[in-house]
């Protein structure tokens, strides 16, 4: 059994997992209809920054149960093991735990945005108020 891992120490080691995408790839790839653009920020930030067009909203708390193709909460936008999942938190840290849970889950294409929303909204990408 091995001692205790710090953040960043687990970070480095779930991201080594998977290849991340930047704002751009991501756009890209959901413009395309190939990737699920997936935001699991909270509420209080959406209010305050907006949101992606187009993203689908499932906060953390509830993301396995809706992404899972077989279980009985899912959103029908988790139709297999196969969708590639791109999660987007604020800063793109606490998305990358939530891409490796899913990869638990069999969803094997899933992925985060590198520095997360904020990365977007620099980027120039689009971003609505959070009320359209």
């Amino acid at each position: 059994m091995s001692g205790p891992t710090g953040i960043d120490a687990l970070l480095e080691r779930v991201r080594a997992g998977y290849r991340r995408i930047a704002p751009e790839e991501a756009y890209d790839a959901a413009e395309a209809g190939t990737a699920l653009l997936v935001d699991i920020r909270y509420a209080a930030l959406r209010e305050r920054d907006g949101v992606i067009p187009g993203a689908l909203v499932i906060e953390r708390n509830e993301l396995e149960w809706r992404l899972d193709p077989l279980g009985s909460h899912r959103v029908p936008e988790a139709t297999d093991h196969d969708v590639r999942v791109v999660v987007v938190c604020d800063e793109g840290y606490a998305s990358s735990l939530a891409a490796e849970s899913l990869h638990r889950l069999g969803l094997h294409r899933a992925t985060d945005l590198i520095g997360g929303f904020q990365a977007w909204r620099t980027a120039g990408l689009p971003v609505a108020a959070r009320d359209q």
